[in-house]
């Protein structure tokens, strides 16, 4: 489905397993696939390569790699996961590149953001192009609620556990520190793009 003209959200239906969407997000030097979905099929493969086909895959977390290399072999392309969520690698296939450190920097001004949390590699895409500020594309590092009046961040979100106070502090400071108005998470309907940082600064100002 298509969100605006560089942005198409992939979904399986009827839904499957967390039932996550992957996102497509299309960019002059080359398109990115934010998170997988379980299911590779030809109308998959066609729509993507109208478009241009994919230069890399990025990962908000663990939860979402599933049959990452058999799309990573259908478009030759990288993936892009961050080295402290490796061992929740079942295949490492040729295609896996595990970055370090609390950014990677890609192209077109395209940032992988670990954040943690969730998972500690849990990590945000950052494109500034989308909107005014920049547009961030989540997983569920950062979950929006139904109501799009709360942002959560918690350990596990099926279980309701909570992360430790600190942690959440962290991740309010952390964000704080990074420009964006439009949020975009793991469902088709957790996309925000209306007084975004000030929901998430009432949101963590709650969890404390």
């Amino acid at each position: 489905m298509k969100i605006n003209d560089k942005v198409y959200e992939l979904e399986i239906k009827p839904v499957f397993a967390i039932g996550q969407r992957a996102l497509l997000i299309l960019s002059d030097h080359g398109n990115i696939l934010w998170d997988c979905i379980p299911l590779l099929n030809e109308a998959a493969i066609a729509f993507i390569k109208s478009k241009g086909g994919l230069k890399a895959i990025a990962f908000s977390h663990p939860h979402y790699y599933s049959n990452m290399n058999d799309w990573a072999e259908t478009f030759n392309c990288s993936i892009y996961i961050h080295h402290s969520d490796d061992q929740w690698i079942i295949d490492k296939g040729k295609h896996v590149t595990l970055w370090n450190g609390m950014e990677k920097s890609l192209w077109d001004g395209i940032r992988i953001i670990n954040i943690g949390g969730h998972f500690p590699g849990s990590s945000i895409l950052h494109v500034p192009f989308l909107s005014r500020d920049g547009s961030v594309f989540c997983g569920d590092t950062l979950a929006i609620a139904p109501s799009k009046k709360h942002i959560a961040v918690m350990y596990s979100y099926p279980n309701r556990i909570p992360l430790p106070l600190q942690e959440v502090a962290r991740i309010k400071k952390r964000l704080e520190a990074i420009a964006f108005d439009a949020l975009y998470g793991f469902y088709s309907d957790q996309n925000l793009s209306e007084n975004v940082k000030e929901i998430l600064k009432v949101s963590m100002e709650r969890y404390l």
